[in-house]
């Protein structure tokens, strides 16, 4: 299956926020990481093969270095369909229609 691109929006929160950011910045090369409060605001585009995917690695990446990581995450593909994660959990899945 051929990779996909995803904009990602999500919310990182950890109980160790300083040892994650270093693995969150080099995870997000096509974006920012912004720390407001006591969580990371993310913004980025990645590739791959599936928003579920892409949402494993990510969160799994995150807790080999602090294992209470939160993951609040919304990937939408090009193809306008949004899907919402918390943690390894899909939420929901929506799609965006476009007006004529």
């Amino acid at each position: 299956m051929p990779n996909k691109y995803f904009k990602l929006t999500a919310r990182v929160s950890s109980s160790n926020p300083q040892a994650i950011r270093p693995v969150l910045e080099n995870l997000i090369t096509q974006g920012s990481v912004k720390e407001v409060k006591e969580e990371f605001q993310v913004e980025a585009g990645m590739e791959g093969e599936s928003a579920k995917e892409l949402n494993r690695f990510l969160l799994s990446s995150l807790r080999r270095v602090e294992k209470r990581t939160r993951l609040r995450a919304e990937w939408t593909s090009d193809d306008g369909i949004t899907q919402r994660f918390f943690d390894y959990v899909l939420k929901s899945t929506s799609k965006r229609f476009l007006s004529t």
